[in-house]
Formats: structure tokens, C-alpha cells, sequence
């Protein structure tokens, strides 16, 4: 199957189970907003909880907060927003098709990245066990070629975006022969830069006075709270504050279902530290998030980490992790050494002292960040591409599963009577009262048991309990397994302990 089909597919079954609707569908919908629907918005929350409680509820030293979407004006002229958050864009005049400069020469270099991957794959079919797969890379002439045109594409957009060379960035685009994907001319504008920010107007009156921002990120609701927090929560050097909220970024190039959107949620931490130390948290923290994601069980393989080319004007250094989605490898978590950029720049805009007294170096200074920011709605198409398969059964029926970590499984069991007379859905539920404490559970009862378990398996159940004449008699019920298919027959005691054993949070977070 293509990715790109993959995509359509992911798509179709989204809104078909209840996942993800266009937003105002009924009036042909809003370009780039997506409403989250009741299956969904369980599984957004169920991911938000993997993180909440991994990044707070297991260390000591970070706590959450949820600052206002509304902010004063100023913030955003301290962060730098107001001035530098720009997109490079350019338009292809045949097609008339915006991209983003960076991202259209970002994924010209993916290709030499696919052509190295390619010759490795070779030489492992090729050789083995036997392949020694970095001594490849390091001799072999064509990975040697690709990964020098790598370096020398990267340098080029290091430079020009570096110093906002948006004319050399027009020339890098010409110079490398790149194509509109739309309509695969070279035909474009120049580069341009473009405000991402969304304005609007505090209170009844309109003019420059009353101008304010719809937040672009939640960091900044961190920064200003730092003080806050720190007294408050008598906080010592090196501690985190997480939060998780909407930010919204007017994005010209908005495209690839829920990837790239106008209005999206972001769970971010940003960690103060002594200076100096940052670079050591900064490696810790990309370890630590590598793991996290690692243990969702979506194929290690799928991700992958890559450095920024060019640097935020807040970052010292900066990797992303990258995410195998149905459109190939992109984005889906920031790592970033803020420096104290945004501490330093909040003291000078508001007058007020933004520091810590350190008691073991009995000192006050400003404290370096370290920040993890990864898009929630990216993570919800992450877990839910990766899940979605269609399966060919031995008996040569199909079925469509989402083989969804249990822990985030929107229904964590689904309870059924085996038919709707005989005291069977009033046996049910009992069994559904017994469960529904402790587990998100559905009742099902319509159709014959086969449609109920394939209808299970599209929305990601992990469980289904069938209630049957034999319960009557010796209060058993059958439960099966939607990866594996397997059905056992248990005692409903047994029932609460061998769900939770597979969809507890406690499978990710120890």
C-alpha cells in the first residue's frame, strides 16, 4: 500500500468510527480545523494522561500549571514573536500552491537520505549478519556522495536562513532544480516572510491599545510564571513545569490532515537549570523522550532524531524527533537548550527580576532551559496511523484493526450478551456495572457476535467479554483478545485483574 493511500485510508476510517470529523462538516467545513469526535477525544486524553503523568506524576521535581490563552501583548515583543515569527514562504505560479522555503528543501534532502537507506538495505540482504552496517556508511562511494550533497545543502540553508537570505534561499531552491509537487514546474515567486501570529482585540474598543495575540506557543506561560511557581512550590534547581493547551499559529501551509493545523494543542516542559549544565540535561532529556515513546510498542524504527540546521533564535542546540507518519518522516517532538533567552528577555521588557538563589553556590542568577515540546494532535496521528491495519484472516475474511497501545484504547472492554433474551443483557449489566469503575467500558448488543468483534477491532478495544447460557449456570464468561484473537473462558472475579494487567498506565510508565 502507498502512503499516501495509507493516509486516505487513516482518514476514512477516522471519521467512519467516531475519531476525527471536519470541523463545521454541515457548512463544507474550515480549511485546516479538525472537531475531535467521541472516540477521539478519548484517545487525545488518554494520551495526554501517558504524558501528564510520566512527566509529573514521576518526578518530584516538575510540576504542571495551565496559564491563559490570552496574554499581555508585551509578552510576545520580549519573546521575540512579534518580530521574528516568520515562515519563509513561496508559491509555485502554475500550480498556485504555497510552501514553506525550508520545507521544500528539507524534503529535497530527504531523497539523498532514502538513496543512503537504500544501498544500506543492499549491502544487509546482500551480506547479512556479517554487515557491518557503519563501516558501510563510512567507505561505501554512493552513501559517501549522497551524505557530501547532504552536507552541502545543509551549509547552504544554514547560511541563508541564518541570516534571512531570502533571496539565497530562492537561488538554493533554483540551484537544486526543485519542483512544484502540484505541478512539477520550477516556476516560482520569490521568498517571503510571513507573521504567524493571530491577532485580535481585547475588550470593545478597536485600535492599536487594544491589540493582543492569540498564543503561538504555551512556553511563554511558563517563563512568566517562573518566579510564581518557584516560591510557591518551594522549588530547588533543577525543576521542570509542564503544561499541556492550545496555541494557535496561522499557518499558510496547513495540509496533511491533522500534521500541520491553525489551532492545535502542545504538551511542553521546560526545565531550569544551573548554566552551564544545560548541555547535560539537554542529552538526558532526549534520552528520556526516545524512551517514552519506545514504549508505546509503534516500531523503533519509526523514529529517528534530527538536528536542526538552523538554530531558533532562543536555542543553543536543538534535534528533533522525527516520526515515520503516513507522509514519510516528520516532526513530532522538540528538544531545545533555550539558554536564558526568555528569562533575560521578560526581565528587560517587564523590569522585574526573573532569578534563582542557588543555596549551594549561595548566588541569584538566571536559569538555563531545556525544552521537550511535542504536538499532541501530531501524537494522535502518530498512534493512530501506526495502529491502523487492514488483516487478512486464515479463514480468508478481513478485518480492519487498530492495534492501539491498550493503555490508550479509547474502550478498554467491550461487554456483550450473546443474544438479546434468556436474561443474557441483564447478566451483561451486572458484568458492565462490575467493570465500568475502573475501565472506560461499552455495551454492545446489536448484530451477531462476529460484527460486534470486527466493529471492536476497528475502533481498538483490547477486550471483549461475551455473556452466554454457561454464565447463568457458572457465572464464566469468554474474553477475547483483539491482537490476538484468542478467547479463554474465566470466572467474572478474574475479570477486573486480567484487564488491567494489559490497559493500565502502569504497563508504560514503569
Amino acid at each position: 500500500m502507498q502512503k499516501e493511500d495509507n493516509l486516505k485510508e487513516v482518514i476514512s476510517h477516522a471519521k467512519e468510527y467516531g475519531f476525527v470529523f471536519p470541523s463545521s462538516e454541515i457548512y463544507d467545513g474550515l480549511s485546516a480545523t479538525y472537531d475531535y469526535g467521541q472516540l477521539g477525544s478519548e484517545l487525545k486524553n488518554n494520551i495526554k494522561s501517558y504524558w501528564w503523568k510520566s512527566m509529573v506524576q514521576m518526578h518530584d521535581n516538575i510540576v504542571g500549571i495551565d496559564s491563559a490563552i490570552f496574554m499581555h501583548p508585551t509578552v510576545w515583543k520580549a519573546s521575540g514573536h512579534v518580530d521574528a515569527f516568520n515562515d519563509p514562504l513561496i508559491d509555485n505560479k502554475d500550480s498556485k500552491k504555497r510552501y514553506r522555503a525550508d520545507v521544500l528543501i528539507e524534503d529535497h534532502i530527504e531523497k539523498y537520505i532514502q538513496k543512503i537507506d537504500k544501498e544500506v538495505k543492499k549491502g544487509i540482504k546482500r551480506f547479512g549478519d556479517d554487515f557491518d552496517v557503519e563501516q558501510f556508511k563510512a567507505t561505501n562511494p554512493n552513501v559517501l556522495r549522497n551524505k557530501a550533497k547532504i552536507e552541502e545543502i545543509e551549509e547552504r540553508m544554514r547560511e541563508t536562513l541564518g541570516k534571512n537570505d531570502l533571496e539565497g534561499v530562492y537561488n538554493l531552491i533554483v540551484d537544486l532544480g526543485i519542483v512544484c509537487p502540484i505541478s512539477g514546474t520550477k516556476n516560482w515567486t520569490e521568498v517571503r516572510q510571513f507573521n504567524l501570529m493571530f491577532s485580535t482585540e481585547l475588550g470593545s474598543v478597536a485600535g492599536d491599545a487594544a491589540k493582543i495575540y492569540l498564543r503561538p506557543e504555551t512556553a511563554q506561560g511558563i517563563f512568566v510564571n517562573f518566579l510564581n511557581v518557584q516560591k510557591t512550590g518551594r522549588m530547588k534547581i533543577p525543576f521542570g513545569i509542564a503544561q499541556i493547551g492550545k496555541a494557535f499559529r496561522n499557518e499558510i501551509v496547513a495540509r496533511q490532515f491533522i500534521f500541520r493545523m491553525r489551532e492545535f494543542e502542545q504538551m511542553e516542559m521546560q526545565f531550569f537549570v544551573r548554566p552551564g549544565e544545560e548541555m547535560k540535561w539537554y542529552e538526558y532529556w532526549k534520552d528520556q523522550r526516545i524512551k517514552w515513546h519506545n514504549k508505546l510498542g509503534l516500531g523503533e524504527d519509526n523514529y529517528r532524531f534530527h538536528d536542526h540546521v538552523k538554530l531558533a533564535h532562543y536555542a543553543n542546540a536543538a534535534a528533533d524527533i522525527e516520526f515515520n507518519f503516513p507522509m514519510g518522516f516528520k516532526e513530532l517532538e522538540g528538544i531545545h537548550s533555550r539558554t536564558d533567552f526568555d528569562l533575560k528577555q521578560h526581565e528587560e521588557y517587564s523590569g522585574k527580576k526573573l532569578q534563582y538563589f542557588d543555596p549551594e553556590l549561595n548566588k541569584n542568577y538566571v536559569p538555563y532551559v531545556v525544552e521537550t515540546s511535542i504536538g499532541l494532535d501530531r501524537m494522535f496521528l502518530a498512534v493512530l496511523s501506526s495502529s491502523f491495519k487492514n488483516e487478512t484472516l486464515e479463514d480468508a475474511s478481513e478485518r480492519a484493526v487498530l492495534s492501539l497501545p491498550p493503555a490508550l484504547a479509547p474502550y478498554k472492554v467491550a461487554v456483550m450478551p450473546l443474544t438479546r433474551k434468556d436474561g443474557l443483557p441483564e447478566k451483561a449489566r451486572e458484568v458492565l456495572d462490575t467493570l465500568k469503575y475502573d475501565f472506560n467500558c461499552q455495551y454492545d448488543e446489536k448484530d451477531s457476535p462476529g460484527k460486534r468483534y470486527r466493529r471492536q477491532d476497528a475502533i481498538g478495544t483490547p477486550y471483549c467479554v461475551m455473556i452466554d447460557h454457561q454464565t447463568l449456570e457458572d457465572n464464566t464468561v469468554t474474553i477475547r483478545d483483539r491482537d490476538t484473537m484468542k478467547q479463554d473462558r474465566v470466572s467474572i472475579e478474574e475479570l477486573r485483574g486480567m484487564i488491567s494487567s494489559k490497559v493500565s498506565f502502569m504497563t508504560l510508565l514503569k
